[in-house]
Order: C-alpha cells, then structure tokens, then sequence
C-alpha cells in the first residue's frame, strides 16, 4: 500500500513537471523566441518616422505664423506712432484754429500800422525766411492726407497679418492634436518588451545548452533598449503644442476683429474726442491681442520642437532593432 501511495505522487510529479514544461517551453525555444521579437518589434519605427514627419510640419507651420505675428505686433506699433503724429498735427491745427478765432484779443490797427511803418525792411526780411520755413497750409494737408493713408495702410496690413497667424495656430492645432502615440503603437510598444525579455531567458538556456546565441545576443541588446523610452513624454508635448495653438487661434481672431474694427471708417472719421479715445483703445487693444497670438506660436512652436526631439529619442531605438531584425 505504501508502495503504491509513492507511484502515485511520483506520477503525480511528473504529471506537474511536465506541464510546466510545456507552459515555459516557448519562452525557452530560441526560434519561437525569436519569431515573437520579430513580430512584435518589426514596424514601430515606420509609425514614428510619420510622427516625426507630422511634428517637424507643425514646428514649421506654428513658426512661420510666429514670424507672421512679430510682423503684425510691429505693423502695430508702426501704426501707433503714425497716429500718434496725426494727432499732434490735429492739435496743431486746434491751436491755429483758436489763434484765428475773432474772440481772440489781437493787436488793434493802429498799432499794427505803426510798427508796420517802423520797421518795414525787417519784416521783409522775416516774410523771406518764414516762407523757407515750416509748410504751407496746402503742404500741411498732403502731409496730413498721406498719414492717414498710411496709417489706414498699416491696420489692414496688421489684419492681414493677424489672419495669417491665426490660420498657422488652426493647423498647428489640428496637426498637434492628432499626432500621439495612439494605444495600438503603445501596446505593441509593450509586446515587444515582453518578447524581448522571453528572448533574454532563450538566450540563457541556449547557452546552457552551448547553441549559438550571437544572432539573438545582437537583436537583444538593439531591442531591449524599448523598456526605458519615455513614450508619454511624446503625447505631452503634442498636448502642450496643441494648447497653445488654440489659445493663439482664441487671441489672433480677437485680434482680427479688433483691428478691423479699429482701421473702419466709421471709427476713424469720428473726430470727437470720445472717437479718438475709442480708436486709441481699440489699436491699443489690437497690437495687445497680436502680441499675445505670437506668444502662444512661440511657446506652440517650442512644444512642437521638443516633441521632435521625444519622438528622435524613441525612434532611434526602433530602427536600431529593426535594423538588427533584419
């Protein structure tokens, strides 16, 4: 009886084993080892070259709007300073106007006379030197006419800009936001760790069992490199570019509006002085929103670099494996 209890458990024993065996086995067997690193490594370097490809688009795009708003900020400003003489000369003319005004206390006309006749010669003198000096009130208007052209010139030029701008952070947006390591590549991303590490224990065995390993030593060493890429640090950086585009595009369309608005004519043809005040604040406003939009293309653009770099680091591991796959 006891003789048969032992049968027993030894059947039992090697009932175990063998199962055991056979659950292991393949992490042991050097082909199928090898054949799941192939199968679940192979084509991670192709999604990345896209990835690489969408993000260097992107730092491109979010960089010429950069460029497009440092142009409207200083079209802006350029803008300000010319108003700003226009309303010098409106001054100017207020304070003739007022001097014109019969109200005025001027000189009486016997007075006038009396100095007229007292020095005549010197007044000559003064009327030719004045005539040389400062502009006639026909060259005053040209002057005053071509300001405002110019300055009418430089807010559309500023819209144009901001509209420009805005398009860049729109796409930058779009292509930001769409390119992350989606779910499938971070999966495969993980089978090929795992079949990397099921590949190690084959090479352990195989050189217990003194097989050649040369082969399998090389595609570890390239592939085992996938466990310590930082693939999350792609998405945040793809986050951050997108955030910032779409904050560029909320103030390049404020922007836009405001300037418009700020260069129409029923804004620039109020001479009041609550439509100065208003056309003031509104291209104050505009230059504030410009600068604001090229910011965030700039910090857009900073993210959408980083991002290249992220996906450089990962990539360069996956076509070293590919490589060694081959």
């Amino acid at each position: 009886m006891i003789q048969s209890f032992c049968m027993k458990k030894i059947t039992l024993f090697f009932v175990i084993s063998t199962v055991c065996f056979n659950a292991f086995a393949d992490d042991f067997d050097m082909d199928a080892a090898l054949r799941a690193t192939y199968e679940n490594c192979i084509g991670i370097d192709g999604a990345l070259h896209d990835m690489k490809v969408k993000a260097g688009i992107s730092t491109v795009v979010t960089g010429v709007g950069t460029g497009l708003g440092i142009g409207a900020t200083a079209v802006g400003i350029a803008k300000s300073k010319t108003d700003d003489i226009l309303e010098q000369k409106f001054k100017t003319l207020d304070v003739l106007s007022y001097g014109a005004n019969p109200e005025v206390e001027t000189v009486s006309s016997e007075d006038f006379l009396v100095d007229l006749d007292r020095s005549l010669d010197d007044v000559q003198i003064d009327y030719e030197v004045d005539t040389n000096k400062g502009d006639t009130p026909k060259e005053d208007d040209e002057q005053t006419r071509q300001l405002k052209e110019k300055s009418k010139r430089l807010g559309r030029w500023r819209t144009g800009l901001l509209v420009g701008n805005t398009a860049t952070n729109i796409a930058g947006a779009a292509i930001s936001g769409t390119n992350k390591v989606q779910q499938s590549l971070k999966d495969q991303i993980q089978n090929c760790v795992s079949a990397v590490k099921n590949l190690h224990n084959a090479i352990m065995q195989a050189k217990i069992n003194n097989e050649d390993v040369t082969e399998a030593v090389q595609i570890e060493s390239a592939c085992k490199e996938f466990e310590y890429v930082d693939i999350e640090k792609i998405n945040n950086m793809a986050t951050g570019g997108m955030v910032s585009s779409v904050v560029g595009t909320g103030t390049g369309v404020a922007g836009i509006i405001t300037s418009a608005l700020a260069n129409s004519d029923n804004v620039r043809k109020d001479d009041s002085d609550q439509g100065k005040k208003k056309e003031k604040n509104l291209n104050t406003a505009a230059n504030v929103l410009s600068a604001g939009s090229t910011v965030a293309s700039a910090t857009a653009t900073i993210f959408n670099a980083s991002q290249i770099k992220a996906i450089k680091d990962v990539a360069k591991v996956a076509e070293q494996c590919t490589e060694a796959l081959k």
